[in-house]
Formats: structure tokens, C-alpha cells, sequence
């Protein structure tokens, strides 16, 4: 009996060859321009859920990669979010004094 599995999900590019080494089948297709940017932020969503639930270096890096597709698929700057990146740090801080802020009163 064959067994189905759905995903419909972004996958990496080299999924369909390991699933296929595997000795199974898989189908794909290429995304169009509007279902690639939908499943690129449902994949962050995704790989950001996954580091919630286990944070490792692993997830990390898999946030990264799907940073890195964002950064591509929006034509952004990597050297412009790192300068953005800086000033924010300068002007606002970082997360290094794990400040909470509980409510701010109003007089």
C-alpha cells in the first residue's frame, strides 16, 4: 500500500535527490513569483517555530538560510541590514542587558 505525505512547503534545493536516494518518489514543482515569497515567510515562521522549540546552532542555521533567500528574493542589501543592524545598536541598544520592560506610566 502506498503511503502519501503531504507537505507543500518550501524545501531545500537538494530535498528531491535525497528523497530519491532514499528509493522514493517525490513531486514538485517550481514556485511562481507570489508562492515563493508566501512559502519563503511561511518558512521562516517555520524554522523560527522549530528553534522555539529546540534552540541549537542547527535551527539556527536554518533561520539563516532562510534569511539569506529573503535577503535574495527582496534584493535587499546584506552590507545595508548590517549598517541598519549598527546604527539600531548605537542608538537604541542591543538585548545584551536583558532588560524587560513591564509598563511605562503616563503622568
Amino acid at each position: 500500500m502506498k503511503k502519501e505525505i503531504p507537505y507543500n512547503k518550501l524545501v531545500r534545493d537538494l530535498i528531491p535527490e535525497i528523497i530519491k536516494k532514499d528509493g522514493k518518489r517525490c513531486k514538485v514543482h517550481t514556485a511562481t513569483e507570489e508562492e515563493y515569497e508566501k512559502k519563503l515567510l511561511l518558512k521562516l515562521h517555520e524554522e523560527t517555530q522549530e528553534f522555539t522549540d529546540e534552540p541549537c546552532e542547527e535551527e539556527l542555521a536554518d533561520i539563516l538560510e532562510v534569511i539569506d533567500g529573503i535577503i535574495k528574493y527582496y534584493n535587499f542589501s546584506f552590507k545595508k541590514i548590517n549598517m541598519i543592524k549598527s546604527k539600531k545598536s548605537a542608538s537604541r541598544g542591543s538585548f545584551d542587558k536583558r532588560i524587560v520592560l513591564e509598563k511605562v506610566l503616563e503622568e
